[in-house]
């Protein structure tokens, strides 16, 4: 008889000069702080076993986050002050975890179970106003789909699937912020910055996004209702 496992939330932020980690470097780092915390972490059967950890929707490199999740299985029930407290002190600065709560072995995975990413994009060029972009934007938005090459593979979105809802976009310290809500799927998600860069690319708009942070993921009941995972 298989012995009893707690899954255990970890949201954590991804800032700084960390977001420039790949998803595997991220998922390496999480694991070794959670070694160096002393969880008493679950591993999984087979002829490799290795800690039993699931992580959500990888970001690009160069985005940073401020709520992702991991779930990690432990072996006995350990308080989840306790241990945010430890990764506290053991994950590295610029992934820096926010709190742990235990949610149950029906909930779905992290992977399956968020549909939607809330990003803000700030795009930085002389001359360059909220209204011009957002205008950009929504033109690009009723085009109907946009066609992105990734690995010598051409994806054609449908951006009224992809872009739930119309971006908003804000004049900001000689800058533009850009809100954006990207549906995620099995068959990819569309990159915040690339969408952007098209439409000011078609409206012959000279701006460079220079950040873009994914601040919540969500998940979509069947009755379209948003909703945080944890």
């Amino acid at each position: 008889m298989a012995s009893a496992t707690y899954r255990l939330r970890v949201v954590y932020r991804k800032a700084g000069r960390l977001r420039w980690l790949s998803h595997l470097e991220v998922t390496r780092t999480l694991e070794r702080g959670m070694r160096r915390a002393g969880l008493p972490y679950a591993v999984t059967q087979g002829f490799s076993p290795h800690m039993r950890i699931a992580f959500g929707p990888a970001l690009p490199v160069g985005t940073a986050a401020e709520r992702e999740a991991v779930d990690v299985w432990l072996t006995r029930y350990v308080t989840a002050e306790e241990v945010l407290s430890g990764l506290k002190t053991a994950f590295p600065l610029g992934l820096d975890p926010i709190y742990a709560v235990y949610v149950h072995e029906s909930e779905p995975s992290l992977s399956s179970g968020v549909h939607v990413g809330v990003y803000d994009v700030r795009v930085e060029g002389k001359g360059v106003r909220a209204h011009t972009v957002q205008t950009a934007l929504l033109k690009m938005r009723s085009a109907g789909t946009l066609e992105v090459e990734h690995r010598r593979k051409t994806k054609v979105f449908d951006l009224a699937r992809s872009l739930p809802k119309e971006p908003r976009a804000s004049d900001s310290d000689g800058a533009v912020d850009i809100t954006l809500t990207v549906r995620m799927g099995p068959e990819g998600s569309l990159r915040p910055d690339v969408l952007i860069e098209a439409a000011l690319a078609a409206a012959h708009i000279h701006g460079v996004v220079t950040t873009v942070t994914r601040t919540d993921t969500l998940t979509e009941s069947e009755e379209g209702v948003w909703s945080r995972p944890a």
